[in-house]
């Protein structure tokens, strides 16, 4: 049977996946709304459908549409990417369903880890450390809230267990902002996820963003590529991402890397997913799982050689993929900066026409993204436009290799937060690696 895979996303990752699948000899299906008609890997695809209307709502999160796409081009299996439709537990059963096979882990395991209690739960049966906090369906009386609250240990966060993207979260500092803090949690949970079930657990003040990028293949073989530092946060958007993560604790990792694998196993994982911790004080505490590709999977395939898009791929399509922790060699450091579409001091969205852009390049540089000059970058999407990733030997040379790639890449016409970066690059706190998830919001910023 021909293998024809339909990429249901669009930008730089929709371009990834068609890589890797001609890499594979396998036949592509692009799906596109009516504002993407310029995206670069429609023009290298097998066949493209539109899907409907710029809106990603009548588009990229129409599952009826997409599922039809399938149908009609005779595709045998549909690649999420990140973000849209990627970790909806619905749209993969649904795929299941319909005789398409989904690029990722079953749905009953996207449901599973993607709620915050239930994976919260299967990580510490694993021995994967936690935040300590409380996890039962919380009192309606003020007395037993308090009394919860007070035996957490102020201050508290107060997360939903459907959330996600750093939304339906709420920092709580005294027990005066308790009640008004869970109500209003609630109601935006409700109205953002459509599930008001809220948790809470101690808030880790200073930690840094450390997570694990693992590989499973759902039949009990798990490896690890290591570790990721994405402590350089605004607004728990990640900004600039490196592997591996320094300065961390090694017996306390290899705890927890080994724990992470026996998640993987213990829930019979298949594909490629990264495991997520705020770090503190040599402890690791678990946050959640993504069940996914990452934005910033290129710095593990940098520091291993491991392509983790062919190896969805793979794994999902029965291709015969190895995994073998001791073929995975590490080598070096790697760095990527998101470069988005906004302007670098108020990061309100800037799209428009790039009238001329150059990419970065030499020894040791990648870049990955969609963009080319006279392409028109949307108003209705996410406004990352490119990666650009360094590698070298060590974490200083590596900085060096991307402050060079910086200095040699440009766009006009639109506004992209590339000064941000080079700011960013010559910053001593960043430079030796003193950095926490609060530093670019709360320092680096408000100077």
């Amino acid at each position: 049977m021909t293998r024809k895979v339909l990429i249901a996303n669009r930008g730089e990752i929709a371009l990834r996946a068609l890589r890797a699948c001609k890499e594979l000899d396998l036949k592509t299906v692009a799906i596109y709304s009516t504002g993407d008609k310029e995206l670069k890997h429609l023009r290298l695809a097998d066949e493209t459908v539109c899907v409907g209307p710029a809106s990603p709502l009548k588009s990229y999160l129409n599952i009826p549409a997409i599922l039809s796409a399938a149908e009609v081009t005779r595709a045998d299996a549909i690649y999420p990417g990140y973000g849209f439709l990627a970790e909806d537990a619905d749209f993969a059963e649904k795929c299941e369903a319909s005789g398409f096979v989904f690029i990722g882990p079953s749905s009953s395991v996207i449901r599973q880890m993607g709620d915050k209690i239930t994976a919260k739960d299967l990580a510490e049966q694993s021995g994967i450390p936690i935040v300590p906090g409380y996890r039962g369906i919380l009192p309606k009386d003020e007395i037993a809230l308090k009394k919860i609250a007070s035996d957490v240990g102020y201050p508290i966060m107060i997360k939903a267990s459907a959330g996600g993207g750093g939304r339906g979260m709420r920092v709580v500092r005294e027990e005066a902002e308790l009640v008004s803090s869970i109500n209003l949690t609630q109601q935006e949970a409700k109205n953002a996820f459509g599930n008001d079930t809220l948790y809470l657990e101690k808030f880790i003040q200073n930690p840094r963003h450390i997570e694990i990028q693992i590989v499973a293949d759902g039949k009990g073989h798990a490896i690890h590529l290591g570790t990721r530092d994405c402590s350089m946060q605004r607004r728990h958007q990640k900004v600039i991402e490196e592997a591996p993560a320094q300065d961390v604790n090694a017996e306390a990792l290899e705890i927890t890397l080994n724990a992470c694998l026996q998640l993987c196993k213990s829930i019979s994982y298949s594909g490629v997913g990264t495991i997520e911790f705020l770090y503190e004080n040599n402890q690791f505490y678990f946050i959640e799982m993504n069940t996914r590709i990452q934005v910033e999977h290129p710095v593990s395939e940098m520091i291993t050689g491991f392509d983790l898009v062919k190896a969805q791929l793979k794994i999902a399509l029965n291709m015969g993929m190895t995994l073998d922790q001791n073929e995975i060699i590490f080598r070096g450091h790697a760095m990527e900066c998101r470069i988005n579409a906004e302007d670098p001091e108020t990061f309100v969205p800037s799209p428009g026409l790039i009238s001329k852009m150059h990419p970065p390049g030499g020894f040791g540089v990648r870049f990955d993204s969609h963009i080319y000059s006279g392409y028109v970058v949307p108003p209705h999407y996410d406004s990352l436009l490119a990666k650009i990733i360094t590698t070298a030997n060590t974490r200083e040379s590596c900085i060096k290799r991307m402050v060079s790639a910086l200095d040699e890449f440009f766009v006009d016409g639109i506004q992209t937060n590339h000064s941000l970066h080079q700011k960013l690059l010559k910053d001593q706190t960043f430079c030796s690696n003193k950095h926490d998830i609060n530093y670019l919001e709360e320092v680096f910023l408000s100077s």
